[in-house]
């Protein structure tokens, strides 16, 4: 395989490019003055450099009488490129000239000079996400500042690209599906390793995503990148099931949403940044209203992005978690038949899935455990969300459902674990003993503790209360962006240091690996505090700080990418892939009981001699057998 080819395409659609024709556009206007003269609801620029040709299409209420005079000044991360001073009347615009009170429609394309096209750097053109404004103030006859408006750029190229989304969620997807294959062909220490990297991996493709939703003003390539990632929130758009909570939001009292409907007609803002001075809507709770001019922050910034009315993002959500919790859990009956029939039929032994056919019912608890763990991000911050926003009766009570669903198995799990190694602490002197011994509990209760060594089993429990308080402030603290960077900043250093000072992870690769990415999502914190504006540093530092988030996180993404390529291929191609990794120095192999390998008295006798021996016993009693049941 030859991973540079990899590099460069991963690296060339994060960099897709939407056109090829040059062009500066914008699609909404707003007033950077308090008691401006001159307000849009409707704005749209189109500005071709190889024709010089400016279209404008605006919809505009002003009170402005008598000849003005506009001086647009036109800036690109921090600094400024362009000002020159403009006249109506020299550009032929007869409803400008002179300005007449009251509302006007314009649509006009306006030819401009050879020298204004000149003074645009390239950079206007070429570079993704461009964090560009264009401010123009209104003077009057007399030299006094009537009005001032303020638009953000774009040229039309972003690093948000569905080919990125594509990809990352591909291969998270093999690395899980790898890890069952191995984990079915007997290797299961790999199966370990390549489960653990990977929901690392899609941990850190949540993290991502959730710092999307942070309310304060992000560069524009910070907020195109990390929108990449917003379906491993389940936020993806699909236009029938849209139509659908539509139609539910309506049918159970809630009034949806219908900016997108109205996109045309309306003027719609995605914060970003050192635009202080929004037109806030005029009823925040309302967003089926049209006359004015919207400003989307966080969530709902997200939401917008995605295509996605803001009403319908919980229910996207909540519909794709419980789909593919169900498809999986369909897979695996079907699955569990189809073995059943073949055996029947004599096309494969009757030896095959042994395990898999006697405890299917305890597997399939296991992973929708597993699948509510990886959904526990998503869940608890949109249902939180949900209980501010109130889009109907029915999605409150669908929020608050899901919040005590999730938290009380997540809860209930973690306080099983718990019990049964404090058990095996008392009996046995180890942990790894009851945690490992028996299968059914394995597979039940095994995805809260195998990352982690048999001594760190507790650690799911800081791993839950770190997600849960980082989910409160994310959904609770919509309204305040500075404080959302505060404390994520707080949280996810001390996650770091309590990663790296405990070590819990199975063995010193695993540990790397995850105290890498945590350490990532700590830079990505710092560089969101600072995007808060606390600090005050200049525009072009806050630019430039938008553009190290994007090269360390799509260099990083690809490094962790390529690292569970490699591993997923040498686990299908390798006779023996357990080979590449270290026995785990808690000696669970020794504990660990297959009714496919060992059955019979015999059978659990070797076992126990084996764990005896890990233990250092000397003397193995016959009533060290447990039957996990029984707790």
């Amino acid at each position: 395989m030859r991973f540079s080819s990899l590099a460069a395409l991963l690296l060339a659609t994060s960099l897709q490019l939407a056109s090829a024709t040059r062009l500066v556009k914008s699609t909404s206007l707003q007033t950077c003055i308090d008691n401006s003269d001159f307000s849009a609801s409707l704005f749209n620029f189109n500005f071709t450099p190889d024709n010089r040709t400016v279209s404008i299409d605006i919809v505009a209420v002003s009170t402005l009488t008598g000849n003005i005079t506009a001086d647009l000044t036109i800036n690109a991360y921090g600094l400024n490129i362009l000002t020159k001073s403009l006249n109506p009347c020299d550009l032929n615009l007869d409803q400008l000239c002179p300005m007449k009170a009251g509302q006007f429609d314009l649509e006009a394309d306006i030819t401009l000079d050879e020298d204004v096209i000149n003074d645009i750097p390239g950079i206007a053109y070429n570079v993704p996400d461009i964090d560009g404004t264009a401010k123009v103030v209104i003077t009057n006859s007399t030299g006094d500042v009537v009005a001032c408006v303020e638009a953000r750029l774009s040229n039309g190229k972003t690093v948000n690209s569905k080919i990125v989304a594509w990809v990352t969620a591909v291969i998270a997807g093999i690395a899980l599906m790898t890890s069952a294959v191995t984990s079915i062909l007997g290797h299961s220490s790999t199966a370990t390793h390549i489960a653990s990297n990977g929901l690392a991996l899609f941990g850190y493709y949540q993290n991502l995503a959730i710092i999307g939703m942070c309310a304060m003003p992000l560069p524009p390539i910070t907020s195109a990148w990390t929108q990449n990632f917003e379906w491993a929130m389940g936020i993806i758009k699909v236009d029938f099931m849209q139509n659908i909570f539509q139609w539910y939001l309506q049918a159970t009292g809630g009034t949806p949403s219908t900016i997108l409907e109205n996109i045309s007609s309306i003027s719609v803002l995605v914060q970003k940044r050192s635009l202080e001075y929004l037109v806030p809507r005029s009823n925040n709770d309302d967003l089926s209203t049209v006359s004015s001019t919207y400003v989307f922050r966080g969530i709902k910034r997200i939401a917008y992005l995605a295509d996605i009315e803001t009403t319908s993002l919980f229910l996207t959500g909540l519909t794709f978690f419980v789909f593919f919790t169900l498809i999986i859990v369909i897979i695996l009956v079907l699955l569990k038949f189809t073995v059943d029939l073949l055996i029947r039929l004599r096309v494969i032994s009757a030896v095959r899935f042994t395990e898999y056919r006697q405890r299917w019912l305890t597997v399939i608890k296991g992973i929708i455990y597993r699948l509510v763990l990886i959904g526990f991000p998503q869940m608890n911050i949109l249902s939180m969300w949900e209980l501010t926003q109130r889009d109907s009766p029915a999605t409150i009570v669908l929020a608050v459902v899901m919040l005590i669903l999730v938290n009380s198995l997540l809860t209930w799990a973690a306080f099983k674990v718990i019990q049964l190694a404090k058990r095996s602490v008392a009996i046995h002197k180890n942990p790894a003993f009851i945690l490992y011994s028996d299968p059914a509990a394995l597979n039940r209760w095994g995805f809260i503790y195998v990352q982690f060594r048999a001594t760190a089993y507790y650690f799911i429990v800081a791993i839950l209360v770190y997600t849960f308080i980082k989910a409160c402030f994310i959904a609770f603290g919509q309204n305040a962006g500075t404080m959302q960077g505060i404390v994520l900043l707080i949280i996810e250093f001390a996650f770091l240091v309590l990663l790296s000072a405990l070590k819990p992870f199975m063995d010193r690769r695993t540990n790397i690996f995850n105290i890498a990415i945590q350490s990532v999502n700590f830079v990505n914190a710092l560089l969101f505090f600072f995007f808060t504006g606390v600090t005050h540093v200049p525009d072009i530092v806050i630019g430039v700080m938008g553009v190290v988030f994007f090269v360390l996180n799509a260099a990083f993404a690809l490094i962790l990418l390529i690292s569970m390529i490699v591993s997923c291929v040498l686990a299908l191609l390798s006779k023996n892939p357990d080979s590449r990794y270290q026995p785990v120095r808690d000696d669970r192999a020794s504990f660990i009981k297959s009714s496919a390998q060992l059955t019979g008295a015999e059978g659990v006798t070797e076992l126990e001699a084996l764990g005896a021996t890990a233990r250092g016993n000397t003397m193995l009693s016959d009533q060290t057998s447990i039957d996990m049941r029984k707790y």
